[in-house]
C-alpha cells in the first residue's frame, strides 16, 4: 500500500445496499473547526454582513449540488483527451468550461490506470469537494473509514465490494482544507460509442471517491 498524504476536509449505494462504515450519532466531539464555523456564521449575521435569508439560500445552494456534476467531468474526459488533460491540470478551470462552479478551493483529479487505483479520505475530519460532488456521504465522515483506509485500503475496499487484483497498486490521498481530490476512474470496457450522458450515468459518487469503479449495466 502506498499512501499519498496531502491534507483536504469534508453516494449513491444501490437499492438496499448499506455501506460498511456508518458513523455513530456521536461520532466525535464538537471540534474546533465546528465551533469556528458556527462562530463565523454568528459573527457575519451579527454584523449584518449577510442576512439569515442569504445564509439559508447559500447553504441550500451548496446542498443542491450532487455527484452528477463530477460525473459530467468524467464522461467528458473519457471522450475528449484534450479536456482530460485540462481536467488533470486544473479541475476547477475544467469544470468552469462546462458551466460548473467548483468553488475557490483547488481540486485535483487523480487518474486511475491499469495497475493503479486511487481512493480519497480526509483523516482529520471530512474535507470534500462539496460544490462539485454535493454533501459528503456519512460513511466518509465515520472514524472507522478515516482511520482504516490509510492502514488497510484493500480490506476497506473489499468491504465496499471492490476487490482489486494483488498487482494493482492502491494509492490513498488524504484531503485537506487547502486541497480537495476527485478520482478519475477508468472507462469501462464495452462502452465504445456511448454518448456523454450515458457514460455519466455509470459514474456514482463512490466512483469519484474511489471505493467503487464504474460498471456497465450488464456487468
Amino acid at each position: 500500500m502506498s499512501a499519498h498524504r496531502e491534507h483536504d476536509h469534508d453516494h449513491e449505494p444501490g437499492a438496499g445496499h448499506r455501506h460498511p462504515f456508518q458513523p455513530d450519532l456521536e461520532d466525535g466531539p464538537y471540534t474546533w473547526h465546528m465551533a469556528l464555523t458556527d462562530a463565523v456564521a454568528d459573527l457575519l449575521l451579527a454584523k449584518g454582513i449577510v442576512t439569515p435569508d442569504e445564509l439559508r439560500r447559500t447553504l441550500e445552494e451548496i446542498d443542491s449540488k450532487n455527484p452528477a456534476l463530477g460525473a459530467r467531468l468524467v464522461a467528458r474526459a473519457w471522450v475528449d483527451p484534450a479536456f482530460k488533460a485540462r481536467l488533470l491540470a486544473d479541475v476547477n478551470a475544467a469544470a468552469a468550461e462546462l458551466g460548473i462552479d467548483a468553488g475557490g478551493i483547488p481540486i485535483r483529479a487523480i487518474e486511475c490506470r491499469p495497475g493503479e487505483h486511487h481512493v480519497v479520505v480526509c483523516t482529520l475530519c471530512s474535507c470534500y469537494p462539496r460544490l462539485l460532488l454535493g454533501p459528503p456521504p456519512d460513511w466518509y465522515k465515520a472514524r472507522a473509514y478515516r482511520s482504516r483506509v490509510v492502514r488497510e485500503p484493500r480490506a476497506v475496499l473489499a468491504e465496499f465490494g471492490l476487490v482489486l487484483p494483488e498487482d494493482v497498486r492502491v494509492i490513498v490521498h488524504d484531503s485537506t482544507a487547502e486541497l480537495r481530490f476527485m478520482v478519475l476512474p477508468m472507462r469501462p470496457e464495452g462502452t465504445e460509442g456511448w454518448d456523454e450522458e450515458r457514460l455519466a450515468a455509470l459514474v456514482t459518487r463512490d466512483c469519484l471517491i474511489g471505493v467503487a469503479v464504474p460498471r456497465p449495466p450488464s456487468a
